[in-house]
């Protein structure tokens, strides 16, 4: 019986539809150099959303066949092990094999149960670190200066053309020379044993492409990051030289876009990635340039290893309790696990469907560098002993639809994990008088940034916005976003009569998108020195002009600039 169990055509069928998904990624991907080069900008946002939706389209068409193809005995899942095995032995070769058995997951994920999942029938732990080595692909360029500085600019530079001209090279070049002298050491550009080693491919992202790579000497290394720009009409421009790694960090943080790049291998260039950011989860490098899923398949394997090998528990995470979700963490592992509640706060008008559709909205939109990204996840099954008491007692009352206890193993039925940051309102409270200042200052960019990408916070209070590592604020609330042009944005009119603003009630009109700035003041900041500090910094946030011009901008096809690194001599830009 079993050997007549289709279990090779199966795992054929499987890696067919993985091979489909991959060059269609790869159109789409490759697509990303005339793009920039044509300034097409808009279409860039709708390849990096059709891209992002792709992997779910195709995993569902793969899954189609399989039901047509093999009927009820597909789901003999007792025989799922020799699918696996044969599908092993068809992968072992390929340069994408990690992605594959990530492929393989979501296909068994999709046709069964998660009570099914197991390491027998699909890859819970990666079987990839045992293969024997693969021959290398060169994937980089290596250049040494050789005492001319210069001159090894200049070849960069030529080794990366474009199919329109750079606007200035030379005055280009001069500028990158400066900055790389002012960034390292005077030792180290005169050290004869100095390379540069580059990817060999650009990424590209939004209006930007991205020279990626390190110097490096005999002793000691630096990220190198080479931003261009090309603005329509005037070509192409060598923005800025990085070579600080916290700077570069955050090219690659998880509250951006992903990256366009064309990878021959993927695991070399996580690894090489991963040299030159070594604070970077692989996880986190893995979804910057698209591998998504993959990038979830390597979060879990992380978490599970941690929950085996240390005494964390899970608590409630720090700030103040959500009206719609519920939010836990472990103190020793940088995310946070967010529920929804069975029951929300009277003030909350939106049901569980629509927070399901607000948070899935903001993985295929421009985060800007302002949102955090989520991962989906559903039937996470941890071991009762890991969870505080008092943790899982909250979690059980608050949505006991969605976190059930099964004897010594806690059901987590459906959840989103975020990295953790420290809750704006908390980092005020404790801030210093000039971290106050930057914090609010940074706050007021994150909403003009969101906005000019067209996405309205809804619910701007301090407590949905969080500050990161590298003092950056980020928004993390997303059960009341929606897009700012479906918004409407009013000034309250001029009272009738003296007693209208007396009144209880409102003596104007109000329906569901109406918006009015000028009520934003009291609503955000209940401290008076907080809200004279952020009238200060951004008081056209207060004006419903300034979101109508905003709105007028998008509906005319503008798309922003918001750059992931500090311009030299500039303000960071809010493209408006």
């Amino acid at each position: 019986m079993a050997q007549q169990w289709p279990a090779a055509d199966i795992a054929r069928l499987i890696l067919d539809g993985f091979d489909d998904y991959r060059e269609h990624f790869r159109q789409i991907t490759e697509g990303a150099r005339a793009r920039f080069e044509q300034a097409l900008w808009q279409e860039a946002q709708s390849a990096s959303a059709a891209r992002i939706n792709l992997y779910e389209e195709k995993v569902d068409e793969v899954g189609q066949r399989l039901r047509r193809s093999f009927n009820q005995e597909l789901f003999e899942v007792n025989q799922w092990p020799l699918v696996k095995s044969a599908y092993i032995a068809l992968i072992d070769l390929r340069d994408d094999d990690e992605l594959a058995e990530t492929w393989y997951n979501s296909i068994f994920c999709g046709l069964f149960s998660h009570d099914q999942i197991n390491d027998g029938c699909m890859f819970i732990h990666t079987t990839r670190p045992s293969l024997r080595p693969r021959a290398r692909i060169a994937q980089t360029r290596n250049y040494k200066p050789c005492g001319n500085l210069p001159g090894l600019l200049a070849q960069i530079f030529d080794d990366y053309r474009f199919d329109v001209p750079y606007e200035n090279l030379p005055r280009d070049l001069d500028r990158l020379e400066g900055q790389l002298r002012e960034s390292l050491p005077d030792w180290v550009c005169k050290d004869p044993e100095l390379s540069i080693e580059l990817f060999s491919s650009v990424l590209y992202r939004n209006k930007g492409a991205y020279l990626v790579g390190r110097l490096f000497n005999r002793d000691e290394q630096w990220p190198l990051v080479i931003p261009l720009l090309h603005r329509e009409g005037q070509g192409v421009q060598i923005d800025a030289l990085i070579t600080d790694e916290a700077e570069v960090s955050i090219i690659f943080s998880f509250t951006r876009s992903y990256f366009m790049v064309e990878v021959a291998i993927p695991a070399e260039f996580i690894g090489f990635l991963k040299r030159i950011l070594p604070g970077k989860h692989i996880a986190e490098l893995y979804t910057s340039i698209g591998f998504y899923k993959h990038g979830k398949s390597e979060f879990y394997r992380s978490l599970i290893n941690h929950l085996a090998n240390t005494d964390d528990k899970f608590i409630m995470a720090p700030g103040v309790r959500g009206m719609v979700m519920s939010v836990f963490t472990l103190p020793g592992f940088n995310t946070v696990f967010k529920i929804i509640k069975d029951r929300f706060a009277p003030s909350k008008t939106v049901d569980r469907s629509t927070v399901i559709q607000k948070y899935r909205l903001v993985r295929s939109v421009d985060r800007v560098g302002r949102m955090a990204d989520t991962q989906e996840f559903a039937d996470f099954r941890f071991p009762k002993a890991k969870f505080e008491a008092d943790c899982l007692a909250e979690l059980l009352e608050v949505a006991p639809s969605t976190v059930v206890l099964e004897g010594e193993t806690v059901l987590v039925r459906h959840c989103w994990t975020e990295r953790r940051m420290t809750p704006l309102n908390m980092y005020v409270d404790s801030a210093t008088e000039g971290q106050v200042r930057a914090a609010l200052d940074d706050y007021g960019l994150a909403i003009k940034q969101l906005a000019a990408a067209n996405i309205f916070p809804g619910d701007m209070l301090l407590k949905n916005f969080g500050v990161t590592r590298h003092g950056r604020v980020v928004f993390y609330d997303y059960d009341e976003i929606c897009f700012l042009t479906e918004m409407n944005f009013r000034r309250i009119p001029e009272p009738r009569y003296p007693e209208d603003e007396m009144a209880s009630e409102p003596w104007y009109s109000v329906a569901p998108l109406d918006v009015f700035p000028e009520e934003f003041p009291p609503f955000l900041f209940a401290d008076i020195k907080l809200r004279r500090l952020f009238s200060q910094l951004h008081g056209e946030l207060y004006d419903a002009e300034y979101w109508k011009s905003l709105q007028e901008a998008i509906r005319t096809g503008k798309v922003i600039d918001v750059f992931p690194y500090r311009r030299k001599a500039e303000r960071v830009d809010t493209g408006v």
